[in-house]
């Protein structure tokens, strides 16, 4: 299967509330190019570096999103033309993120990355600190971000349930974080999901997918 073709059988699956973020982190230009012709514009990449080379060489009407770990050294590279910032863990991150966004007279959007799986090895943060950052003085201080939502990955696991009752228990706290009204904050968007469970978080209340493998087939390391 062709990635046009993968594309095209995904998106008939996906209630059109949904955002596709197609996951091309390793792949060639001429991949996301055969994504980018059947229409598609929001592509997601986990390295600023790898990133920002596709960016310069490809069309400027596409939708970057940093999905990856952030080194808040690297920020400056992409503060230009960055969409969306998934995996946000500290306070000190959307700071920089600030601090970048200024010097570009841009206002970025950010994701604050909750921790919701098993694992020790995932990234994030708990609801609490998250909670505890959104009602922080100093962030109505950061004019050049938005916080427009979170971002969780589910335990690496075959059991459905545990999956479910993490996913469940984000969406339940995104709900009761939508009534948040500082200038800065504006909770609409809930990235769950990827190539293994997307049509469980979309179940689960997901309205945004990062899809990589299902899509351009699986990873070149």
């Amino acid at each position: 299967m062709s990635v046009a073709n993968n594309i095209q059988q995904l998106k008939k699956t996906l209630p059109k509330e949904v955002v596709l973020v197609a996951v091309s982190k390793t792949k060639p230009i001429a991949s996301i190019l055969e994504a980018y012709r059947i229409g598609q514009r929001i592509f997601g990449e986990n390295k600023i570096q790898e990133m920002t080379a596709k960016f310069e060489e490809l069309p400027k009407d596409i939708e970057w999103h940093m999905i990856g770990h952030l080194q808040r050294n690297k920020i400056k590279y992409m503060a230009h033309y960055v969409h969306l910032i998934h995996g946000i863990d500290s306070f000190k991150t959307l700071k920089e993120i600030n601090k970048q966004a200024k010097k570009h007279h841009r206002v970025i959007r950010c994701l604050l990355q909750a921790k919701i799986a098993k694992e020790d090895t995932k990234f994030g943060l708990s609801f609490s600190e998250i909670d505890a950052i959104l009602n922080a003085k100093e962030l109505q201080e950061l004019e050049h971000i938005k916080i427009s939502g979170f971002m969780g990955m589910a335990s690496f696991t075959n059991n459905q349930e545990q999956i479910k009752k993490e996913f469940l228990a984000l969406k339940k706290f995104f709900d009761s974080q939508k009534n948040k009204t500082a200038t800065n904050i504006d909770i609409q968007t809930l990235s769950m999901g990827m190539s293994g469970d997307y049509q469980l978080a979309i179940a689960c209340g997901s309205n945004m997918v990062r899809v990589g493998s299902a899509i351009f087939g699986s990873r070149n390391y």
